[in-house]
């Protein structure tokens, strides 16, 4: 799985009553686009490092303009 920031990640609920939950990425540990990512949640707008599953997918964001150089974290 490869994102970039900006783009969106979704996490299907694979539990009985679990809900769907998305987010932004707002930030890379890897200049890659590998995980883990900096999600900014929208259902409580707090940012936690995240590494995704198996049933998550990624929505890209058409990047439009000058292009964005990531936050990279160091390792």
């Amino acid at each position: 799985m490869k994102a970039a920031v900006g783009d969106r990640i979704i996490v299907e609920g694979t539990r009985p009553g679990a809900a769907r939950r998305d987010g932004e990425i707002v930030g890379l540990h890897h200049p890659d686009g590998s995980p883990p990512y900096d999600v900014r949640w929208s259902d409580s707008d707090r940012v936690t490092e995240y590494f995704p599953g198996p049933d998550d997918r990624i929505q890209q964001h058409r990047h439009e303009g000058p292009p964005v150089h990531p936050h990279l974290f160091a390792d």
